[in-house]
């Protein structure tokens, strides 16, 4: 199985690697739920050991993105792409929750052929097989949910479902809430092949806002997925 471990620093790239993640979804600022990583930390993504995917969310907040915002992620995608990000990972929706499909077309241009997932914001979305077609006939590559629940493992039924309605189109990439303990009830339960994980720990005194990479829990979470 492939895990993917999200991290919001080059500090924790290296940690997560050097305890068996597979690839890394680099950020900044987990705290709101990861944001494009900074100028600086996209020149360090070469001395990371593993595949790296550049998240491109220009702001916290909500998925609903003007023209201007638009045209910053593209931007963003390009400084990743010259930076050496193997992939990039971004969603972008309407007032309803719909996957804005002008704007995804404009990124997904932009990322060529980078690797391209699309996000949590799927799990807004109030039609999901619907969604899911729209994202194959962009060309994403995979989609990260959590089955549109709180956590992956709630969404276990969704996310079997959506495996199921892809046929192998598109990778399902279940996310949120996944451990150790529950990584084999998630593949027994949805069949996938691959899982995403934060492996965060408490943050230091005087570090709040801070979301550092537990190398024991992705060790540990490797361990599970292995066996």
């Amino acid at each position: 199985m492939t895990l993917e471990v999200c991290v919001e620093s080059f500090e924790d790239a290296l940690i997560a690697a050097q305890n068996g993640a597979d690839r890394i979804e680099y950020c900044s600022a987990l705290a709101v739920g990861g944001l494009t990583p900074t100028p600086g930390a996209l020149t360090r993504m070469p001395e990371i050991p593993v595949p790296c995917f550049a998240m491109i969310r220009p702001r916290p907040g909500n998925f609903v993105y003007s023209a201007t915002e638009i045209e910053t992620m593209t931007r963003e995608i390009a400084m990743a792409r010259q930076a050496g990000a193997q992939g990039v990972v971004f969603g972008a929706c309407k007032a309803d929750g719909s996957l804005d499909t002008e704007a995804l077309k404009l990124l997904c241009d932009a990322a060529g052929g980078l690797a391209k997932t699309l996000h949590r914001a799927f799990d807004v979305t109030p039609d999901a097989f619907g969604a899911l077609e729209t994202a194959v006939s962009l060309g994403f590559d995979r989609i990260l949910t959590s089955g549109q629940k709180t956590t992956a493992e709630e969404g276990c039924n969704m996310i079997a479902d959506l495996i199921a309605r892809a046929q192998g189109r598109i990778i399902i990439l279940p996310g949120s809430g996944v451990t150790a303990a529950n990584a084999s009830t998630l593949r027994a339960k949805t069949g996938t092949s691959q899982l995403h994980a934060s492996c965060k720990q408490a943050a230091a005194t005087g570090e709040e806002g801070r979301v550092a990479t537990d190398g024991r829990a992705v060790r540990d979470l490797r361990r599970a997925m292995d066996h």
